[in-house]
C-alpha cells in the first residue's frame, strides 16, 4: 500500500528538486497533489519529464507500486509507452513480480476509484476552504478554482432513490456457525450530543506536511473533543487497532479523499483507544496523512455502542464471521502489510459531527470486523452538512 508521506511519493527523481516550491505553494500533501491538472503545472514551471513522472508516480501510488517508481521514472518512457510493455519487458526491466504486473496494466480495476481526478476536473463548480487551498489557485481569482455556492460531487455518488441506512448505520451480520453463533446486537440510536460533547483526547500527530515526521514524537496536553468540531464539522474515523490489516485499509481508503474533504469544509480525524508509539509511527503517514488522537477513556468507542464498549472474541467475531473474512479479502487484496500488537477485541466505526453544538449528523457501527462506512455515504452526509450551512 503506498504511503502518505510526500518524501517517499516524490521519491528520488526530477521532482526532488520542486519539494520547497511545492511546498511554498501549498501542495504539502499526497491526495492534494495528485489533483494536479495541466495548469497546475504549468504554473509550477514543471519540465515535460517532471509532468510525466507526477503522472506515473500517481499511477502508481493508486496501484499500490510505489516501489518501481524511481526505476519506472528512470527509464525515461511516458505512461502510455510503459503500459504498452510486455509482461516479459516489465519483469525483465523493472523486476516486477507477476502479480504486480497485472495489477499495472490494469487501467480500469485501480483507476481512479473515486473520483479524484473528476475532483480536479470540475474545481471550477467547488465549495474550498481558503485555508486548504494551494496559494496560485487562492490568487487566480477566476481561473481554475472558483469558490462558489455550489460543489460537483465528484464518484462515488449517490443514485438517485437510494435509501439511507439510517443516521445510525452498520452492515448486515451473516449467520455464523449455521446460525449457532449470534451476532452481538448494535444499537439502533443516534448517541446523543452529550455522550461526546465532553470527551478528552490528546493529539499524537500532527496534519502530515512535507517534513513533518519528526512531529510525531511532539506530546501534547490533554483537550476537549468539542474544541475540534467547534468552527468546523469533522469525522472521526474510530479505529480497532492501528495495526490492523482492514483498520489500515480503510483509513487509506478514506484519506485518500482528503481533497474532497477539504472542499466541504470538512476535518479527518482517526481516533486510537490505545497508544502504543510504535505502532503510531507505522500508522502515520503511511496509511493515514491526518491528525491522530488518543482517546484514553475510550469515550468515542463507547458512544458507538450506546455508552459501553462493542467487543467481540477473535473465534467468534473473525474465524466462524464469512462477512468478516470477505472484510480481511478484500485489506488483503489492496497490498497492505499488518501486525497484530496492541488490543483488537473494541469494535470501532465512524462519526460525522456538525461544527458548534450541530451534533452527530452520522454514526456507523463495525459490526463485523473490517465493516467500512460507505464511502459515497459519507460524502453525501458532509455535502448535505454543507448545504444546510450555506442554507
Amino acid at each position: 500500500m503506498a504511503s502518505f508521506s510526500v518524501e517517499e511519493f516524490i521519491g528520488n527523481g526530477v521532482l526532488k528538486e520542486l519539494l520547497p516550491n511545492l511546498l511554498e505553494e501549498g501542495w504539502e500533501d499526497v491526495p492534494t497533489l495528485k489533483v494536479m491538472n495541466s495548469e497546475d503545472m504549468d504554473s509550477m514551471n514543471m519540465t515535460q519529464k517532471q509532468k510525466e513522472a507526477l503522472g506515473i508516480r500517481t499511477y502508481l501510488h493508486d496501484r499500490g507500486l510505489m516501489q518501481y517508481a524511481d526505476k519506472i521514472e528512470a527509464c525515461g518512457r511516458s505512461l502510455p509507452e510503459l503500459l504498452n510493455l510486455s509482461t516479459i519487458d516489465l519483469s525483465a526491466q523493472f523486476d516486477m513480480k507477476r502479480g504486480h504486473i497485472a495489477r499495472f496494466i490494469n487501467r480500469t480495476r485501480f483507476s481512479d476509484p473515486h473520483g479524484l481526478q473528476a475532483l480536479s476536473a470540475r474545481r471550477t463548480s467547488m465549495s474550498y476552504k481558503e485555508d486548504r487551498i494551494p496559494k496560485r489557485l487562492l490568487s487566480n481569482g477566476s481561473n481554475s478554482m472558483m469558490r462558489s455556492n455550489e460543489y460537483s460531487l465528484a464518484e462515488p455518488k449517490i443514485k438517485e432513490g437510494y435509501v439511507f441506512k439510517g443516521i445510525v448505520a452498520s452492515e448486515p451480520a451473516d449467520p455464523r456457525a449455521c446460525g449457532c453463533v449470534q451476532p452481538p446486537p448494535v444499537v439502533d440510536q443516534v448517541a446523543p450530543y452529550s455522550a461526546i460533547e465532553n470527551i478528552s483526547v490528546q493529539k499524537l500527530t500532527p496534519e502530515y506536511k512535507i517534513g513533518m515526521e519528526p512531529l510525531v514524537k511532539t506530546k501534547t496536553p490533554p483537550m476537549k473533543a468539542s474544541e475540534l468540531w467547534r468552527h468546523k464539522p469533522a469525522v472521526f474515523l474510530c479505529l480497532r487497532r492501528p495495526g490492523c490489516i482492514m483498520c489500515r485499509a480503510e483509513a487509506h481508503k478514506l484519506f485518500s479523499q482528503k481533497p474532497i474533504f477539504d472542499a466541504l469544509g470538512v476535518q479527518l480525524f482517526a481516533v486510537l483507544h490505545e497508544h502504543i508509539e510504535a505502532e503510531v509511527k507505522d500508522f502515520w503517514p503511511r496509511y493515514w496523512g491526518g491528525v491522530v488522537l488518543f482517546d484514553r477513556g475510550r469515550d468515542f468507542f463507547k458512544a458507538l455502542g450506546g455508552g459501553n464498549l462493542l467487543k467481540e472474541k477473535f473465534l467468534t467475531g473473525f474465524l466462524l464471521n464469512p462477512r468478516a473474512i470477505s472484510n480481511y479479502k478484500r485489506a488483503k487484496n489492496m497490498g497492505i502489510h499488518q501486525n497484530f500488537k496492541g488490543e483488537g477485541e473494541i469494535k470501532g466505526g465512524l462519526f460525522i459531527v456538525g461544527s458548534g453544538k450541530g451534533g452527530i449528523a452520522y454514526q456507523f457501527i463495525e459490526r463485523n470486523f473490517g465493516d467500512w462506512a460507505p464511502l459515497a455515504e459519507v460524502i453525501e452526509i458532509c455535502t448535505q452538512m454543507q448545504n444546510q450551512q450555506q442554507g
